[in-house]
Parts: C-alpha cells; structure tokens; sequence
C-alpha cells in the first residue's frame, strides 16, 4: 500500500515559517519526522502531497490504491489499527474533519479540490484521541511524548552500540541508546527522567551534559560543556552548544556557542550567532504573546513559556536578543543589540530599532549555497526555486 501525507490550507497556515519550504510531515516531532514515523508504522513508502511550488521537491507518488493521511498527524497504534482497517474508498473522520482515507489514485486527486474531504467516500468515525500539530508550538509541547515513542520503537530488538569512553558518566543506562559510530569525551549523560538516543556518530564533546529526554540526530555536534535537557532534539548535522532546554532544531543548523534557548523550534540551515539568547518567559509571567506571521500581530497563547520560532535559512549575529514569542521568517538576516519585533518576516536585514530593510535574493541565494555547501549538501534549481517564490508571494520588510 502506498502512503500519501496531505497538507490542508489550514495548516500550512498555522505551521509558517517552517510551512514554507518543506511539505509538512517533514516537520520533526521526537527522534524522527512525521514522515519517517509513518513509514516504520505502515511499512510502506511515504510521498507528499503539498502546496504546488514545494511539488517538485516534495512530489506526490499515486497508486491504485493509497493510504491518504493528514501530515500533521503523528502515528500511534490505536489510530495505525484503524488505518489498516479501512477498505478501499473509505475515509476515517473526526469532528467532522479527514483524518485518512483509502482510496484509489482518482480519488487521491480529487481530495484537494473537495477540500480534503470526499463525497464518494464512506465515512468511518474516530473517537479516540489525536497527537496532532495545530500550532507552531505544539512541536516543543508534544515532543518529550514523541521522543519517548519514537526511542521504543526505534531501539526494540536492536543492540545499542557499547560506551567506550572511560570518563563518561551514565545514570540509567538502560534508557541510553547510541547508534554506530557515536563518540562521547568525559560527559554525562542523565536517562533518570527520560530516554537519551545519540544518531549515528554523533559528537559528545568534554564536559557537555545531556538529561533526558534527549535526541541528538545522525554527525550532530554538540560543544564542550553544553547542557541539553527537558525534551529537546538536536536534529541531524546540526552543532548546539550553550543551554538548550525543550526545543526542536529540525536539522543542519548551528548555535554552537554559548547562550540559552528554551521552548524554541529552529529550522534548516540556521546560525545563531555566539551568545544569542532567547527569552521563553515573561517577567510577569503571564501568558506569552506569539508574532502572527500572517498578520503581523499578535495571538495570545495560555503558554506560560514560549521561546522564539526561526525558518529556514535565517541568521542572527553575536549577542541577538529575542522576546518570548518571536517569530522570524525564511532567509532573514539579523544582527546588533537590542530586542527585535515579535515578527520578523521572510527576508529581513537588520538590527533593532532601525527600519528593517529587504535582503536581497540574489544575496540570500547566495549565502544559502554558501551553508549547505559546507555540509556537502548540493544547493539544487529546486532549493532557489522555493525561496524565490517565497520572496516573490510573501511580505518582506
């Protein structure tokens, strides 16, 4: 059976900045993307079916018959079960809203147009609870959850590669998983509150202290005396130094230098500057105001701890400051003293206090090729595509 993940209008509404360039079950939630997480449970390809301009990246395989699932769903075994009960051109829905549908490849087309729901499709309920993103900041909320299904299911009748290292310290080794190649130099490494898993040959450097739950993903590097805690994820290939506590860095980005972050979800090919801090709280502690990236205004949360959100590609110079609720677009390029807007927008250039000005394409295309090249990643016509559109539908300063 083919798996097909959909994007709603909806929620790629609600998921922006990390919406614009990537299809959404590409999101990462736990150890793993919400894609990865279908494919184990399915055991079957995943594909995507996403806004038209990330199609050619993202590109949606039909079959003659299809699993269609909402991307913003995660797996768990109640709702798998239910999946594969399903028959060919049915659909199971809650609350009135598609959850997935068995359908053949017509039917698979249509969907959008029928706005992710179909008339010809035999309506199956589902009443038991969901593990859905709705808002940018259930990636951070849900992720010591995830992080603790995806490491049952990613170390279940697998060996965990030996500790070699002498003068690292363990506390509940059994909750300790390292894949091959990991290296670890005199850290410590505390499972007592949740499991620890370290991708394959991930970096420990000396001193760093990790509680878990904890996912540092596939030649991550985390910094000498590093504190990484509280249900975070360090993506793969990223570099994190400083204190980071419940946050998501999706992969290939670096804030390798000292500084906090704290309930924060930072995408692709970022860099934070040394000493770049964010603020997760409010002094009054009241609840934290999150930048509208569609209305450049505020929306009122009932968090009372809320870091920044950073799309791909942005930047932020030595010592950056953000508010609690910040929200920073794609390709902004940020920098000087002081605390920015709670919304920055995609292709910013600037420091507080002044009038931000537009980052100019073909600088952003530029130093985009500059990053990834640095990773031996191949900057393609499809990565300056996305941005391109990006720049040309969406606001900039």
């Amino acid at each position: 059976m083919n798996i097909v993940l959909f994007d709603t209008p909806q929620a790629r509404k609600a998921l922006r900045p990390f919406s614009y360039t990537r299809a959404l079950a590409q999101l990462r939630v736990g150890i793993g993307t919400i894609a990865e997480k279908w494919q184990h449970h399915l055991q079957a390809p995943c594909s995507f079916l996403t806004a038209p301009y990330l199609s050619e990246k993202f590109p949606c395989v039909a079959a003659p018959a299809n699993w269609c699932i909402d991307s913003t769903i995660c797996p768990d075994e109640a709702l798998v079960a239910a999946i594969k009960r399903l028959e060919i051109n049915q659909q199971l829905v809650k609350d009135g809203i598609l959850i997935a549908a068995c359908c053949d490849q017509a039917t698979l087309q249509a969907l959008p147009t029928h706005n992710f729901q179909h008339p010809a499709l035999k309506t199956k309920a589902y009443e038991r609870p969901l593990t859905q993103l709705n808002n940018n900041w259930d990636i951070f909320l849900l992720n010591a959850q995830e992080l603790n299904k995806d490491f049952a299911w990613m170390s279940q009748g697998r060996s965990t590669q030996r500790m070699s290292d002498p003068h690292t310290i363990t506390y509940n080794e059994a909750a300790i998983f390292l894949e091959e190649g990991v290296t670890t130099k005199a850290a410590l490494l505390n499972a007592e509150a949740g499991p620890i898993y370290l991708g394959k040959n991930a970096q420990i450097r000396e001193g760093a202290v990790i509680r878990g739950p904890v996912a540092i993903g596939e030649a991550a590097q985390i910094s000498a005396h590093a504190v990484i805690s509280n249900a975070t994820t360090v993506g793969p290939y990223a570099k994190v130094g400083g204190e980071v506590s419940n946050s998501v860095i999706i992969g290939y980005s670096n804030k390798a230098h000292a500084g906090f972050m704290g309930h924060s979800v930072i995408g692709e090919w970022c860099n934070l500057g040394a000493g770049t801090t964010t603020s997760n709280l409010r002094n009054d502690y009241g609840p934290v105001k999150v930048g509208d990236a569609q209305q450049e205004a505020v929306a009122t949360t009932d968090l009372q701890f809320c870091g920044v959100f950073m799309g791909d590609h942005s930047k932020c110079g030595i010592h950056t400051m953000f508010n609690a609720g910040t929200v920073v677009g794609v390709s902004s390029n940020l920098f000087g003293a002081g605390y920015f807007d709670k919304f920055i927008p995609s292709f910013a250039w600037g420091e507080p206090g002044e009038p931000l000005q537009t980052y100019r394409l073909e600088k952003a295309l530029e130093t985009a090729e500059k990053m990834t090249s640095r990773r031996q990643v191949p900057f393609t016509e499809q990565d300056k595509k996305i941005l391109s559109h990006i720049f040309l539908t969406t606001d900039r300063p």
